[in-house]
């Protein structure tokens, strides 16, 4: 039995979905546990680049079963058309290997038109969310009047669930300025959509416990990131969800114990999109340097993402929050002839210095705290065509090890380009759940 979960240790758009490519070459099930189609995962395989939002990015590799979990919030259409347009491309045996949660909730069309108004009426109180319904999905989840994928099988109870979700949600839309549909309307834009969805309904959490059972191996993908955490994260500025690997346990429908490996995955500089504080960052023109060299816009969004240094505190923080057993850094390649680099090792805060994160005072008055750099050389050789660690240029190899040394964290990996083929593999995490099974 081997499980490993990968999650962002940072503000999501780590390259997770790159990692989740690489390891699943050793994985028999690939699960996602949380989010929803506000998480866009870039994989490129050759010169061929694909986006997914909703499917595990395991879904490249021919013999893996990809799991959307019941931690999921899924919108149906973008479903659909994901599967589609991945046949399309040539990818064998789409509907067959995917299996979604009866447990998951739909996301629907008027859960996108809320997020959409409360966002422009929110105006600078606007938490920048993709507007994609996310949000509003889940506040149907909590309140317990949510539409589950299951509901799909049965009309008479997918009508009755959708009356009562929008009982709750026409007096908003109305006061909004929004459109209300009919139960109607929203049963119409689903039927289509029913045949291809409802022979993928299972008990997904049985599905991937039994696989463990059976000796297979799992691999969790996460979302967003650790700092984006509605409990961990930099609230309110944070997604709905838990996309730290706890989370991705409860999403996933497993035991704690089940879990072999935690594996975090972070850029080698920061970066975030939309609103919330971001005490790392980079002002114009380095800022926007930092940008374009990385091609740092939303894979889901295409806005343009906050760019700044790396921040070992809040590293530190994710490692500490998600119980990492190792780390893939991803990115090397952008810093490269950026000159001299920093990295954040510390805080200046009213009650002095400190190497932890002080997320209180970064959610509270990110103004009465300030980042504490070290500056490390640059280089300018490229790296993208470097196999080995020992490869690297001196200053980018001790860029490299200062991380790691000081996060005290085990590197596993390190991508030095978008494609497959530019990475370093220096641990298998499979590998590393078999040594715990085995000591």
């Amino acid at each position: 039995m081997s499980c490993v979960i990968v999650v962002g240790a940072q503000w999501g758009d780590e390259g997770k979905g790159k990692i989740v490519d690489i390891y699943t070459e050793h994985a028999d099930i690939v699960v996602r546990a949380a989010g929803g189609a506000n998480a866009g995962h870039t994989l490129v395989v050759g010169d061929e680049k694909t986006i997914l939002r909703l499917l595990p990015s395991g879904i490249l590799r021919e013999n893996t079963r990809c799991v959307l979990a019941q931690g999921m919030v899924v919108d149906p259409a973008v479903l659909v058309a994901e599967m589609s347009q991945l046949a399309r491309q040539g990818c064998q045996r789409v509907d067959a290997r995917v299996a979604l949660s009866a447990r998951a909730h739909l996301v629907l069309g008027y859960h996108q038109q809320i997020d959409a108004l409360r966002e422009t009426a929110a105006q600078a109180r606007a938490i920048g969310t993709t507007k994609k319904g996310i949000g509003p999905a889940l506040e149907d989840k909590v309140r317990r009047t949510g539409i589950l994928a299951g509901d799909l099988r049965d009309l008479a109870r997918l009508r009755d669930r959708i009356e009562g979700s929008l009982f709750h949600w026409r007096p908003q839309l109305a006061a909004l300025g929004g459109t209300i549909p009919s139960v109607d309307e929203v049963l119409a834009e689903l039927e289509p959509l029913r045949a291809r969805l409802v022979p993928l309904l299972c008990d997904t959490s049985r599905l991937v416990n039994e696989a463990l059972a059976s000796g297979k191996k799992v691999l969790l993908e996460g979302a967003q990131g650790t700092l984006l955490d509605i409990d961990h994260g930099t609230y309110p500025f944070v997604t709905s969800s838990s996309p730290v690997a706890a989370g991705a346990a409860v999403g996933a429908g497993l035991g704690p114990t089940r879990i072999s490996c935690v594996l975090g995955i972070s850029k080698a500089y920061a970066t975030r999109v939309g609103s919330g504080p971001f005490p790392t960052e980079l002002p114009d023109p380095e800022g926007a340097r930092l940008r374009e060299a990385g091609a740092e816009f939303g894979s889901v969004t295409g806005r343009p993402r906050r760019t700044g240094w790396f921040d070992l505190p809040g590293f530190k923080y994710a490692a500490r929050v998600n119980g990492l057993d190792g780390f893939a850094l991803t990115k090397l390649d952008v810093l490269t002839g950026l000159g001299t680099l920093k990295v954040c090792v510390a805080y200046d805060t009213p009650e002095g210095r400190t190497e932890e994160l002080p997320l209180d005072a970064i959610a509270d008055d990110p103004s009465k705290i300030r980042p504490v750099y070290e500056e490390l050389p640059g280089w300018s050789e490229p790296l993208r065509d470097v196999r080995k660690l020992s490869d690297l240029p001196r200053a980018a190899h001790s860029y490299v090890r200062f991380i790691e040394e000081r996060s005290r964290v085990p590197l596993y990996l390190l991508s030095v380009g978008a494609r497959r083929i530019e990475t370093i593999v220096l641990q298998d995490p499979f590998a590393r759940a078999a040594e715990r099974r085995s000591s």
